[in-house]
């Protein structure tokens, strides 16, 4: 739900649109037939089962993976997908990862997360694999920036985008007869003149610490600077210098928020929304899908998050939200790579796409539904940027602090800790 630099990002132009993890190692029921090839299918005796572990590190995606792991499974009689999506499944992983139970195929954020299991030198490279080829160079270049100075190949295979920014409710904009702003003076008057006709202005979720990370990103993303995270980890920037509007911002939404901000959480925050609760939704892609179930006839519009003044500055925050990767070790490498080669194809990454309203990093794949016209411009004209908390130091926890400002307005104290806690990081590295 879990992260792209700038520079980086606006190079995903008119193609992109015009256009939990893991819990038990793979194992083999039994080992294949000596004649049988990587598909079980071929050879003169009858190809025994093997089983691979899916490691996936989202709970909206699961029903969308088990269908596509049903199909795979018809195709493939000889291979048993065995699914894993457990909560926190970062932290799973990392204990798996200690461990040496490494699931076989993994389905993982492209954020400081994978620079971590990178580290760790448990995945597959697939730098100069052909299956590389239909990606889009950008989406590569990205998940190649996270690494930094350690980047030294390519360890997954991005699958699918997402995008942060502002859904809101059609139907209440209309009836309050509020365009979708395009400036931060013009979202502030509309949340105004949702709270004059006691409607909430925007519903939070923060209950959750993340969901708070989901503004800083929106808002950060076009004020930070570039190249943020570089310059403050050799000491040429700062958050008390470079976030100090980000903070204010921050703290002026909070105001617009409804009675039980930090009670309601990121569940229950999507049903509330699809039943008429809150004008806007400050969230990305991935929770459409929650909504539309909660109530499939709500009309739902998006919008990159207008941080500033000036509208054609007001980039789309969006990066690499899935990447496939496989084990390195894995004992059963080709049906790993069978699996990755099905979700690859045209149809099922399409099919992906549309069930989760994300978009595609493969070449000639488009995002076609109408929630997301919103967007269309962004990523036609390439005003599309990074998350900037995908280069944040792992162990910051970053939405912690997050919370605590929406929660008590301490601007200062925010900056200071930010400060403290990265500099805390870089020093133990």
């Amino acid at each position: 739900m879990k992260k792209w630099a700038r520079n980086i990002a606006s190079g995903l132009v008119i193609s992109l649109l015009g256009a939990s993890l893991l819990a038990g190692c793979g194992s083999k029921s039994n080992e294949p037939n000596s004649n049988a090839g990587s598909n079980g299918n071929e050879g003169s005796g009858k190809a025994e089962q093997v089983e691979i572990e899916f490691f996936s590190n989202k709970a909206e995606n699961i029903n969308t993976y088990k269908s596509l792991i049903s199909e795979f499974e018809q195709k493939n009689p000889n291979i048993k997908v065995k699914f894993q999506a457990p909560p926190e499944p970062d932290t799973v992983l990392k204990v798996r990862i200690s461990t040496n139970d490494v699931p076989d195929v993994m389905s993982m954020g492209g954020s400081a997360h994978y620079r971590e299991f990178v580290a760790t030198g448990v995945l597959q490279n697939y730098i100069g694999d052909a299956l590389l080829e239909n990606v889009h160079p950008a989406y590569i270049e990205m998940i190649g920036k996270i690494l930094g100075d350690k980047n030294d190949g390519t360890y997954g295979i991005p699958y699918a985008a997402n995008a942060n920014g502002i859904i809101y409710n059609k139907e209440k904009l209309d009836s309050l007869g509020i365009s979708p702003p395009k400036t931060w003076d013009e979202f502030v008057q509309a949340l105004d003149k949702a709270k004059a006709a006691n409607e909430i202005p925007i519903y939070f979720t923060l209950k959750d610490p993340w969901t708070g990370m989901v503004a800083l990103n929106s808002i950060a993303a076009n004020l930070q600077g570039d190249n943020f995270a570089e310059e403050k980890n050799q000491g040429k920037a700062s958050f008390n210098e470079r976030y100090s509007e980000v903070a204010d911002k921050m703290i002026k939404l909070i105001d617009y928020g409804h009675n039980d901000n930090f009670g309601v959480g990121y569940s229950d925050g999507n049903t509330a929304f699809a039943k008429g609760n809150g004008v806007f939704y400050i969230q990305g892609v991935w929770a459409i899908p929650d909504i539309l179930k909660a109530n499939p006839n709500i009309q739902l519009g998006v919008s990159a998050f207008p941080a500033t003044n000036d509208s054609a500055a007001n980039k789309l925050v969006s990066g690499v939200d899935i990447l496939l990767t496989t084990a390195k070790d894995t004992k059963h490498p080709e049906e790993a790579r069978k699996f990755i080669e099905f979700l690859l194809e045209k149809d099922n990454a399409q099919r992906y796409i549309n069930e989760q309203t994300a978009f595609s990093t493969l070449k000639d794949i488009y995002q076609e539904s109408p929630i997301m016209a919103g967007f269309k411009e962004n990523f036609e004209n390439g005003s599309i940027t990074s998350f900037p908390d995908h280069y944040y130091p792992n162990g910051m926890k970053p939405e912690n602090i997050v919370q605590e400002v929406f929660m008590k307005k301490d601007k200062q104290k925010f900056l200071e800790t930010m400060d403290k806690e990265w500099d805390k990081i870089l020093k133990r590295q």
